[in-house]
């Protein structure tokens, strides 16, 4: 991994005004934060820094404002939440750059936490514009990303800052490169990639990046049914993008020559609705009916699949095997992921997982606390897979 400067490499941070990038996206309901995840995840960097003296400054993104203020997406409405995680009152900024803020900067002494408002509320924040980065950094003296969710986009809070001040990782952003290193970027062989999802075309360029980096890759999920009929398999009504049999094939061709094994399944749950516990029967892929829909895979495929991870030291996994969110088409993602996570307890797998639906099988299964790493990243963590530079954590290497 290339190196970057994390916390450790900071120095004396006393009275320094220190500009930490979060995440505070967070959804909401009825007026409070629904899911603190993202705002747990910020805590260690936040209360490190204050508890050495610096003065906290977070710098953040709330819904999609596109470039104009919006009191329905300042970052005020996630105060309350931010608190009750960190333990300890925040102050509020009404803006992140200019007067406004440096007023509100002024009044904080060492130790202190402030929110600055909504960093998108400016069009310069989404356009990178180097007069919103210079704005940025005239509040402070050291900038903090901590926010890898945010990494994949080339903003004024994430990469045009960097350049600015000297720039570290924060704890979380340090956890999750090493995790994500670990897992493709000097992993320990053989590695498994487990991937599913609904649609091919959705991770075209996450397959065509894996086939060449992992041993063994498992496809799940609606998108199996494309790569099983680029093998002449008739999928019946299941949900199935034919016009990329030939893009299917292509990726095949890529693993053989790359010496990765792809895994489809050979047996299949099938249902003739898609709905909570209808009629099911569980047939070899070669027996689906023409009005029935692969909505899991198989128990043999499973248990095949189980197979492989025991032999293997490294695990990548995003999306679910099958309709997950409708029983009884979460057995295999329940089973597969118990399987992971006993290995990873036993010290033989190391597991990495990340994407919304695969945080949400997992914790679904019950297994998400037993994995090495799960990230909360999103798209970031897509783009990584798909081999893509990531422009914030790039801006903090030197």
């Amino acid at each position: 991994m290339t190196a970057f400067k994390t916390l450790d490499d900071i120095g004396d941070v006393t009275g320094k005004r220190v500009l930490v990038r979060v995440d505070l996206n967070v959804p909401m309901a009825d007026g409070a934060v629904s899911d603190a995840t993202r705002l747990q995840a910020a805590v260690p960097t936040i209360r490190e820094l204050s508890d050495k003296g610096a003065i906290v400054l977070l710098l953040a993104h709330f819904g999609r404002p596109k470039g104009a203020k919006n009191p329905a997406q300042s970052l005020s409405l996630v105060m309350g939440g931010l608190e009750d995680v960190l333990g300890h009152s925040v102050m509020f900024i009404p803006d992140c750059i200019g007067d406004g803020a440096k007023a509100g900067v002024a009044v904080l002494a060492p130790g202190d936490v402030a929110v600055l408002e909504n960093t998108r509320f400016y069009p310069g924040e989404e356009k990178n514009d180097p007069a919103f980065a210079d704005a940025l950094a005239e509040i402070g003296d050291l900038y903090v990303n901590d926010a890898f969710s945010a990494a994949h986009r080339a903003h004024g809070s994430t990469e045009g800052i960097a350049h600015r001040l000297p720039a570290f990782a924060g704890r979380a952003m340090e956890a999750e490169l090493k995790a994500l290193d670990a897992a493709l970027g000097n992993p320990a062989h053989p590695v498994a990639a487990v991937v599913g999802g609904a649609k091919v075309s959705t991770k075209i360029d996450v397959l065509k990046n894996l086939v060449g980096r992992v041993d063994h890759l498992i496809i799940g999920g609606g998108m199996a049914n494309t790569f099983l009929a680029a093998r002449g398999v008739d999928v019946g009504k299941s949900l199935c993008e034919h016009d990329l049999v030939d893009t299917a094939n292509a990726i095949f061709e890529a693993a053989d020559s790359a010496g990765c094994t792809i895994h489809l399944p050979y047996d299949v749950v099938v249902a003739r609705e898609f709905a909570p516990n209808p009629p099911t029967r569980t047939v070899n892929v070669h027996e689906v009916a023409p009005d029935e829909m692969i909505l899991d895979v198989g128990p043999a495929a499973v248990e095949a699949l189980a197979d492989v991870l025991k032999t293997c030291r490294t695990l990548v996994w995003n999306g679910p095997l099958g309709a997950f969110e409708t029983p009884p088409f979460d057995a295999a993602t329940v089973a597969l992921a118990k399987t992971a996570a006993a290995l990873t307890r036993e010290g033989s797998l190391i597991s990495v997982a990340g994407g919304g639906d695969t945080v949400a099988a997992l914790n679904h299964a019950g297994v998400a606390g037993d994995f090495t790493f799960v990230s909360t990243a999103g798209g970031a963590f897509l783009e990584w897979m798909e081999g893509k530079p990531l422009p914030g954590v790039d801006a903090l290497k030197g």
